[in-house]
């Protein structure tokens, strides 16, 4: 397990990850809805980021990476079947999965 102040600096740099992704799409009307929507969730759910740390509950935070993994993966997904993503958007988007993707195995 990961210790407190590392789990600290890698929620905050998905915050990150997932405010630039948001702001990638959000720049690209064209971009499909269903893209749209999973990024937008991701962005939601990455503001309760402030509390679950706040809690020092274990459980609350795999869960709660294990929710942005999934959605995650939608978005991963409906970036792949889309046309004519922009570059900045695909690599947005695949830099939240895989870091997404990590801090969960990591805290499992």
């Amino acid at each position: 397990m990961l210790q407190a102040s590392e789990i600290q600096k890698r929620f905050t740099h998905l915050e990150q990850t997932i405010e630039k992704a948001s702001q990638a799409c959000h720049a690209d009307a064209t971009l499909p809805k269903e893209l749209m929507d999973c990024v937008d969730q991701l962005d939601k759910k990455s503001e309760g980021a402030k509390k679950i740390m706040e809690s020092k509950d274990e459980n609350r935070m795999r869960q709660w990476i294990d929710d942005l993994e999934h959605v995650g993966d939608r978005a991963e997904q409906a970036c792949k079947r889309a046309t004519n993503v922009d570059a900045k958007v695909k690599s947005a988007v695949t830099s939240v999965h895989a870091e997404l993707s990590d801090l969960k195995k990591q805290l499992h």
